[in-house]
């Protein structure tokens, strides 16, 4: 005869598993919500809005003087253009906020360095986080006439960068995973 868990004992499970699911809802999303380009001295530059929707969990460790850095991934490409082609610009920009607890000021730096603009309130700095301006990307010269190009623009939280005793927990909860998709905007010189 074989044992049988009794169907309570299955409810229960079933109801917890459901509890843990709704418990692990996705973290607020990051989009990148606008990028413009324009020829500024002989280069194609680039502006980019973006907006940072962190987790309660990000923003518990921001506000606990935790930084968290972020990372823009840029790549210009032909319009339509196979996946495994070399992009014309393959760009990875790092920035990182962090509260300092001491002075009650948000810190937004471009990475490396530590050189950066503070702000009084986190709105204030994560605003200021997501404005990106005159990013020079690349010569007119690299383009062909005959085809169009775009601009392609990804943002995600970097986990790797969290203080040790943090990233087992970030690994684990998708509260920490997060990231904008890949969004396509048309480059105009």
């Amino acid at each position: 005869m074989r044992w049988r868990p009794p169907r309570q004992g299955v409810a229960v499970l079933l109801a917890a598993l459901l509890l843990a699911v709704a418990g692990a809802a996705p973290a607020r999303s990051f989009k990148v919500e606008q990028v413009t380009t324009r020829l500024d001295g002989g280069t194609i530059v680039m502006d980019a809005n973006i907006r940072y929707r962190f987790s309660e969990r990000a923003l518990e460790a921001l506000d606990n003087g935790v930084p968290l850095t972020v990372e823009v991934h840029i790549q210009v490409r032909p319009e339509n253009d196979w996946i495994w082609r070399q992009s014309l610009v393959d760009q990875r920009l790092r920035y990182r906020i962090r509260y300092k607890p001491l002075s009650e000021r948000y810190l937004v730096s471009q990475l490396p360095g530590e050189q950066g603009l503070t702000y009084v309130t986190r709105d204030a700095a994560l605003a200021a986080l997501g404005e990106i301006r005159g990013l020079p990307l690349l010569s007119p010269d690299r383009l062909s006439a005959d085809k169009a190009y775009e601009v392609q623009v990804r943002v995600s939280l970097d986990i790797e960068e969290l203080p040790l005793p943090l990233r087992p927990m970030a690994y684990l909860y998708p509260s920490w995973k997060q990231s904008s998709k890949w969004s396509k905007w048309p480059l105009t010189p």
